[in-house]
């Protein structure tokens, strides 16, 4: 009957599609077409209904939800993204925004503003309230049309007139839009790959995801499995015998119970609001689903019904914190079953239960769940009746049993009156008991493939991604051990490159020694030569031509899917060992480090991507070397082409190694020949400003610069590479003349810096060199501390070194708090015991440098004012234990303060003599 009077009324209205099915009815008698409407519904009880009117109201749903998208898009600003889509790149531009606090003011800003915030990893990033900056006389005058469509036809007693236009109007520019509404339409205007960051930070945030993306538009949905591929998590797995151990795996291959929870017809209880409760331990509310309680959770979805959310319970070992002992995936879906019954059908054959929230049972809806008599799925039913209304719901439920195979512990009610706690346990309670029976368990790829039978679309089977997969295999099914990979595939990074660093390193130390014997010289020269023609004596394998093959793809999207896939490939068959349980919870929580010997493999380095372009970079080391020498002519080159594709990677956003993890040492002329081809692919943008960030690892300054700029270095003790990586960063053309720069190109020291002692001699010195090198190429240097006087002393003698060369770069030091989430600003005895007079370990390092006595105070070194910011405490990371923690609000706004200061600092030329690409290839080639 509600979608017959909708129907009704758009004929009245004259819509021309429903006019033409329906001409009896004039435009002109509305009463009439009421009349009508009630009298067929009651001669036809219902019965016929949905069959008569069914192409009528599939059509009307159609037009009216096509006109919606695009006025939602249009309202958003995302009308000009629907053919080129927006990518990641664009939403990491620095930009005028990017050092601004803003809140939006008119719909346009909303999602680049959750995007930013987003970034930062920000717990509000889904609210959607603006703030109106509307003059009294600047209000913006109603288009003709706009009034039209706001004069009521129905008569004003009619309550169902008003719920016909509550669902029909569309936000104005000076209404709040729905937050899943903006991330329905950000997701349906973006590319894969910024799909793939969003979901990944939500993520973070503890957001629930989007696994099904409605899209009326297209007449399709989108099952959201590539876009999940990022994730992952690690919890702890509880083994036989009361045994138990952490584990990491993606959310994409890990196999759960599953549980959904739906909405038939009407229901007085909130879905979200029940999930947030069953998910959240102690009395803490977690609003992993948006919901009406909420601000602006109560503003009508436009586009987003018929979208379905998943979140998972992962256990942390903590008994008072542990809701359940396994992963536990839960399923929302967004609308009434009836007018989303794909989405339903996809639920009930992916969901080891499904809950399903109504107040009343119809006949309709007794239809709706009796088709549903094959399903081996269990299913419950949580009631809060109508006045009335319970003998109709008893009825139908009565019919229900056999049909479902439910009893009637299957049916919960749930009134006003119910005491909310100890239903919420009753939920828990029957959740845990389906679990710890045979339960259907699937993956997000095995729900993929139902999602495949039914109709809907897979983001991941279009032919790009699937080529990039299909390569990927083909390199990592021949990968059944790491190191022997590696000995056997990669083999210019074996002994050769390790011998060949050391030689380049003594040569080069020969070039600051006063008269160096020239035989000794001459020696080093010649063994270089005969180390690099053993080296260009060899062939790429095969593994490595197939990667050089997919890096070449002449489809940038390829590319991008490749290096994606490769990334995921490697990590899930070389694995590392991990000699202690893992703490880089999330793929974020920082460990807690102490020194590091550079020297010994603390832990395993897993194979990755960046293998394989230390093997191209080696090929094109060895081969420039002989060219240098004379010993084989230049026209003979076979890898010159070489550093364009690695500069064609870093300018898609891949980190780079600048130092290798396995020598220590900076293939110079690989570096330099990558710079070359970026300054000729960046024409007239190559003005630089170069920011690294140093510390010992497990202070969290790879956390820290991914959650200021959007970056994608690895963290995480135990997993990530050992080298410093550089990744670039666009500034956008209409903010670069302000900002004196093109573009800033990011270093992260990696674990390069691990707090060595001056006593420990040579590791020292290789320690003090690479923390030189680092800042000396530097403008800006962050140095990230785990304790306020934690300052590595290889930092400290770099510092020293620098001053004596007038180089000094704008420097901040970071205090990150690694427990304390609620721990806020700096203490002034933290400030000044950083820049008091130097302790043994300064005293040392400036002995080292022939200083002695004369050394000052590091408030002394570059200037430094203590009444000045150079000082920053930033708070806990996260807000909760891991791995159910989010990133907290405060850690977020922190490092949006920092972002905002270095970039205040690089606009006001704080940051020394800012750069182009070929001032900074000379300062490779010097350091």
């Amino acid at each position: 009957n509600y979608f017959l009077r909708i129907e009704v009324e758009l004929l009245v209205k004259g819509h021309p599609d429903l006019g033409e099915v329906a001409p009896e009815i004039k435009p002109s008698e509305r009463r009439t077409a009421v009349a009508i409407a009630d009298l067929e519904w009651r001669e036809m009880e219902g019965d016929d209904c949905e069959f008569r009117y069914g192409a009528l109201t599939s059509s009307f749903l159609s037009t009216v939800e096509r006109s919606r998208l695009q006025e939602m898009l249009s309202l958003l600003g995302l009308e000009t993204y629907q053919v080129q889509k927006l990518s990641l790149q664009d939403s990491l531009q620095i930009s005028f925004d990017s050092m601004k606090n803003w809140a939006p003011q008119v719909p346009k800003d909303l999602p680049w503003n959750f995007l930013r915030k987003l970034q930062a990893l920000n717990a509000e990033a889904r609210n959607t309230t603006m703030v109106l900056d509307l003059l009294p006389d600047a209000r913006p005058v109603e288009k003709e049309s706009q009034m039209e469509e706001e004069i009521i036809y129905w008569d004003p007693a009619d309550d169902i007139a008003a719920d016909i236009y509550s669902f029909s109007e569309l936000p104005t520019p000076d209404t709040p839009v729905n937050p899943l509404d903006l991330l329905c339409a950000l997701l349906l205007s973006s590319d894969s790959f910024l799909q793939q960051e969003i979901v990944l930070k939500m993520s973070l945030c503890q957001f629930a995801l989007p696994l099904v993306l409605p899209d009326s538009e297209n007449h399709y949905h989108t099952f959201l499995l590539w876009a999940m591929r990022g994730i992952v998590r690690t919890w702890w797995s509880q083994l036989p015998r009361g045994l138990g151990s952490f584990r990491e795996d993606s959310v994409v291959l890990s196999r759960a119970p599953t549980f959904a929870f739906v909405r038939m017809d009407v229901s007085s209880n909130s879905k979200s609001q029940l999930l947030n409760a069953i998910l959240s331990p102690g009395h803490r509310q977690w609003d992993c689903f948006w919901h009406r309680d909420l601000n602006l959770g109560t503003n009508p979805r436009e586009i987003a019904d018929g979208l379905v959310e998943i979140s998972w319970f992962f256990p942390s070992g903590r008994e008072d914190l542990d809701i359940f002992p396994e992963p536990v995936a839960f399923l929302n879906l967004r609308g009434d079953i009836g007018s989303h019954w794909l989405q339903f059908k996809l639920l009930t054959e992916i969901s080891s239960a499904v809950f399903i929230l109504t107040d009343n049972i119809s006949k309709k809806e007794y239809k709706l769940l009796y088709s549903m008599k094959e399903s081996t799925t269990k299913y419950y039913f949580i009631l809060s009746p109508y006045r009335g209304k319970r003998n109709t719901n008893l009825r139908f439920l009565n019919k229900l049993i056999p049909v479902l195979k439910i009893d009637h512990s299957h049916v919960l009610v749930k009134v006003s009156s119910t005491d909310s706690e100890s239903f919420v346990k009753r939920i828990r309670a029957i959740i845990g008991n389906v679990a710890r029976a045979p339960c259907r368990r699937l993956s997000v790829e095995d729900m993929a493939h139902a999602a495949r039978k039914l109709g809907l679309k897979v983001d991941e089977d279009c032919e790009e991604c699937q080529k990039a997969k299909d390569r990927m295999e083909r390199i990592t099914r021949k990968i059944k051990d790491s190191d022997a990979y590696r000995r056997d595939e990669l083999r210019l990074q074996g002994d050769p490159w390790k011998k060949a660093a050391q030689v380049e390193k003594e040569f080069c130390q020969l070039q600051w020694a006063k008269d160096p014997p020239e035989k000794h010289r001459a020696e080093l020269r010649r063994r270089l030569l005969e180390l690099r023609m053993q080296q260009n004596g060899q062939d790429p394998s095969s593994g490595v031509q197939e990667f050089i093959s997919g890096i070449s793809s002449p489809s940038p999207g390829e590319k991008q899917y490749f290096l994606r896939w490769m990334e995921w490939g490697l990590a899930r068959v070389a694995q590392p060992r991990l000699r202690q349980p893992p703490e880089t919870l999330l793929t974020l929580r920082p460990k807690h480090g102490g020194a590091a010997d550079l020297g010994e493999q603390l832990w395993p380095e897993p194979l990755g991507v960046e293998h394989f372009l230390r093997e191209m970079g080696q090929f094109y080391e060895a081969e420039s070397c002989l060219v240098e020498a004379g010993r084989l002519p230049a026209g003979q080159r076979r890898f010159a082409h070489f550093p364009g594709l690695a500069s064609e990677l870093l300018l898609t956003g891949l980190p780079l190694e600048l130092i290798d993890g396995s020598t220590l040492s900076t293939p110079v002329r690989w570096v330099t020949g990558l710079l070359k081809e970026l300054h000729v692919r960046l024409e007239r943008r190559s003005r630089l400003v170069v920011l690294s960030a140093l510390g010992v690892p497990g202070t969290g300054k790879s956390t820290l610069l991914n959650t200021m700029f959007g970056l994608r270095f690895a963290t995480g003790r135990s997993c990530g590479p050992r080298g410093a990586f550089m990744q670039l960063i666009t500034v956008a053309e209409g903010f670069s003349q302000d900002l004196g720069c093109d573009h800033i190109l990011v270093i992260d020291s990696g674990g390069l810096i691990g707090g060595a002692l001056t006593s420990a001699g040579d590791r020292f010195e290789l320690e003090a060199s690479l923390a030189t090198l680092l800042m000396g190429l530097s403008n800006v240097t962050v140095v990230s501390l785990a304790e306020t006087r934690d300052i590595p002393p290889a930092i400290l003698h770099a510092f020293l070194r620098l001053e004596k060369t007038g180089h000094m770069p704008n420097y901040q030091f970071v205090y990150q708090n690694l427990h304390d989430a609620s721990a806020s600003g700096p203490r002034p005895r933290d400030k000044r015991q950083l820049l008091d007079p130097p302790g043994d370990l300064s005293r040392a390092a400036a002995q080292m440098e022939k200083q002695g006595d004369g050394f000052r105070a590091l408030a002394g070194l570059a200037f430094c004012d203590p009444e000045k910011q150079h000082i920053w405490h930033i708070p806990g990371l996260w807000h909760g234990a891991p791995p159910m923690a989010a990133v907290s609000l405060a850690y977020s706004e922190a490092i949006f303060e920092l972002k905002r200061c270095l970039l205040e600092n690089i606009r006001n030329g704080l940051s020394n003599q800012n750069k182009n690409i070929q001032q900074l290839i000379e300062l490779v080639r010097r350091l």
